[in-house]
C-alpha cells in the first residue's frame, strides 16, 4: 500500500452511479491492427453529460449536508464540470450557478442552461473564471464544487479506474490519462497504485498547457501566465495542491502531444467509434500513439482514457485540416520544377500510386514554377524517401510538413508573389478567441505602414491567427519596431515571419 492508501476507500464507497453509468471499455481495433498492439478506449464520452466530470462532481455534492444544498452551488468549469454540477444538482433539487471561461465552446454553455444551471461569463481560461468565482461565493454564500482540487472529487474520477480493473483484469502494459488540473490523473493513479502497482500510469498534456509536467519538474506548483485553447477542457494555468502531490507521487509519467497529434486522435477515434471527442477527450489517446510509437512496442496492452465529447460543430474543419498530418498520414511539400512543358506531369508521377491530396501552383516565373503539394503517408519515413526520389529527379523540394506558417496559412494563400512589394515584413499574430477579437485587432493595426496582406481563418475556440504583411521600408525601421513594441503591449503576441522559407518561395518577391 502507497502512502495515498485512504484513497482506495474513498474511492469504493464513492457516490456516482445516481446519475452516472459504468462505460464500456472498447478495443479500438482498426488502430491497435495498425499499431500491432491491443488499444482498448475507455468510454467516458457516453456518460448522460458526455464527460467524465460527472463522477467527481456529483460525488462532492451527495457529501454536501441539507444546509448547503439549501444555499446552492456554485463553481467555475470550461464546461464538462459545468454540466456535471448542473445535472447533479438538478437530481439533489438545489439551485447551481457556472462560471465559464468566455472562451468555452457554446455547445457546452448551452447543454449546461439546458439542464437549469445559470451561466456566469467571465474570463479566458478556468483560472480567470475562479477568480470570479471565488467574488460571488463572499457575494452569495453559495456552495463551491470544485472541478478537480478535493478529495471527493477526486475519488468520483477514481471510480475510472476501479471500472477499468474489473473489466480487464489481464495484463496491462500503461493507462493513458489527461491532464488538466489533474482530478482524473490523481484518482485514477491513486486506485490503479493501490491495486496493480505494475501498471504504468502516464499523464498527457498538451505542449502549451503543461502545468502539472512544469510543476512536477520544479517541485512547486507552477502557474502558466497563458495556456492553449484549442483542448480547453485542459486549459488549466494552476493545478491544485491536492491534484499535484498526488499526480508527483503516483504518475509514472507525463508526456506531451501538439494540436496536430490530437486532431490524428480525434480522427482514429472516429474511424473506431463513430464519435467525434472533444481536443481533450482525444488527449489520452495522443499520448499513448506517441508513447508506443518511441518505445517500439508491440503486442502490448494499452488503454487511453476519451474523457469528453463535447465538440463544437465549427472546429471540426480545423480538425480535418490537422488530422491527417497529425495522424503521420499526410505531408506537405515544397517543389520547385522548370517552367517547361511536361514538367508538371513528370512531378506526379514522382509520388508513384500515394493519393495527391493537394497540388498548388501560379505562375510567377518563367523559368521556375513553385508547386505545394499534400499526399498521403504511411509514415514519416515515407517522406524522406519522396524528397530521395525527388531529387534524384532533378527537383528541389523541401519538407513543410512540421512548418506551422505553411498549415495555418500558406496552403490557404500559395500563388501570392507581389513583384511590386520591395520592402515586406510579414508576421503572425495571435490571440484569444472570442466575439469582436478580430475588430478589436484590426483597430490596433491602424498605422502609417500599408498592410500588403491580410489572412484570417476562424478556427472555433482555439486562438485567432491572423498573418499580415506590412510595406516596411529601412528608414521607417525605428518607427515599426514601436509599432510592434506597442501591438505586443496590448496582448497581440507575434512571430516574423519575413525569413520563412516558405514565405520567400510563395510568397515574397523574387528578383
Amino acid at each position: 500500500m502507497n502512502k495515498h492508501a485512504d484513497y482506495l476507500n474513498r474511492i469504493l464507497l464513492s457516490r456516482v452511479y445516481d446519475v452516472a453509468v459504468e462505460t464500456p471499455l472498447d478495443e479500438a481495433k482498426s488502430l491497435s491492427r495498425r499499431t500491432g498492439n491491443r488499444i482498448l478506449l475507455k468510454r467516458e464520452d457516453l456518460q448522460p453529460v458526455f464527460s467524465f466530470k460527472i463522477r467527481g462532481a456529483y460525488n462532492k455534492m451527495a457529501h454536501l449536508s441539507k444546509d448547503e444544498l439549501r444555499r446552492g452551488v456554485i463553481t467555475a468549469s470550461a464546461g464538462n464540470h459545468a454540466q456535471g454540477v448542473a445535472l447533479g444538482a438538478r437530481r439533489l433539487g438545489c439551485e447551481a450557478t457556472i462560471v465559464m471561461p468566455v472562451t468555452t465552446p457554446a455547445i457546452k454553455i448551452e447543454a449546461v442552461r439546458r439542464l437549469g444551471g445559470q451561466v456566469v461569463l467571465s474570463g479566458e481560461s478556468f483560472s480567470d473564471a475562479w477568480r470570479h468565482t471565488e467574488e460571488l461565493i463572499q457575494e452569495t454564500g453559495c456552495t463551491y464544487i470544485p472541478p478537480f482540487d478535493d478529495p471527493d472529487v477526486i475519488a468520483g474520477q477514481g471510480t475510472i479506474a476501479m471500472e477499468i480493473l474489473r473489466q480487464h483484469p489481464d495484463d496491462i502494459r500503461a493507462l493513458f490519462v489527461p491532464i488538466g488540473g489533474g482530478g482524473m490523473a490523481a484518482g485514477i493513479a491513486a486506485y490503479i497504485k493501490n491495486l496493480r502497482p505494475e501498471i504504468r500510469v502516464i499523464g498527457v498534456e498538451p505542449v502549451d498547457s503543461d502545468d502539472m509536467r512544469r510543476s512536477i519538474m520544479a517541485g512547486h506548483r507552477i502557474e502558466m501566465n497563458d495556456v492553449g485553447l484549442f483542448a480547453d477542457g485542459v486549459a488549466v494555468k494552476l493545478v491544485g495542491d491536492n491534484t499535484f502531490t498526488l499526480c508527483r507521487d503516483l504518475l509514472d509519467d507525463i508526456i506531451t502531444v501538439d494540436t496536430d497529434a490530437i486532431c490524428g486522435a480525434i480522427k482514429d477515434i472516429f474511424e473506431d467509434t463513430r464519435v467525434v471527442a472533444e481536443p481533450a477527450g482525444a488527449l489520452s489517446l495522443a499520448g499513448l500513439k506517441s508513447y508506443a510509437k518511441a518505445g517500439g512496442l508491440r503486442d502490448a496492452t494499452l488503454i487511453a482514457v476519451v474523457s469528453g465529447a463535447n465538440m463544437n460543430f465549427d472546429r471540426l474543419s480545423h480538425v480535418v485540416d490537422r488530422a491527417e498530418i497529425g495522424a503521420q498520414r499526410e505531408a506537405l511539400l515544397a517543389v520547385v520544377i522548370p517552367e517547361t512543358v511536361g514538367s508538371f506531369r513528370q512531378l506526379c508521377t514522382c509520388f508513384g500510386n500515394r493519393n495527391i491530396t493537394e497540388l498548388c501552383t501560379r505562375f510567377s516565373d518563367p523559368e521556375k514554377s513553385r508547386v505545394l503539394v499534400g499526399i498521403k503517408i504511411n509514415d514519416r519515413d515515407d517522406v524522406a524517401q519522396m524528397l530521395n526520389e525527388l531529387s534524384r529527379k532533378g527537383f528541389e523540394a523541401i519538407d513543410l510538413t512540421d512548418n506551422e506558417f505553411a498549415k495555418v496559412h500558406l496552403r490557404h494563400l500559395v500563388g501570392g508573389n507581389a513583384p511590386r512589394v520591395l520592402h515586406e515584413r510579414v508576421l503572425r499574430f495571435t490571440f484569444p478567441e472570442r466575439p469582436g477579437a478580430l475588430l478589436n485587432f484590426m483597430d490596433a493595426m491602424r498605422v502609417d505602414f500599408s498592410i500588403t496582406l491580410f489572412q484570417y481563418r476562424y478556427h472555433g475556440a482555439d486562438f485567432g491567427r491572423v498573418l499580415v504583411g506590412f510595406e516596411a521600408p529601412e528608414e521607417k525601421r525605428d518607427a515599426f519596431e514601436d509599432f510592434l513594441q506597442r501591438v505586443d503591449a496590448m496582448g497581440y503576441q507575434h512571430v516574423e515571419e519575413s525569413e520563412n522559407e516558405a514565405y520567400k518561395m510563395f510568397l515574397g518577391w523574387h528578383e
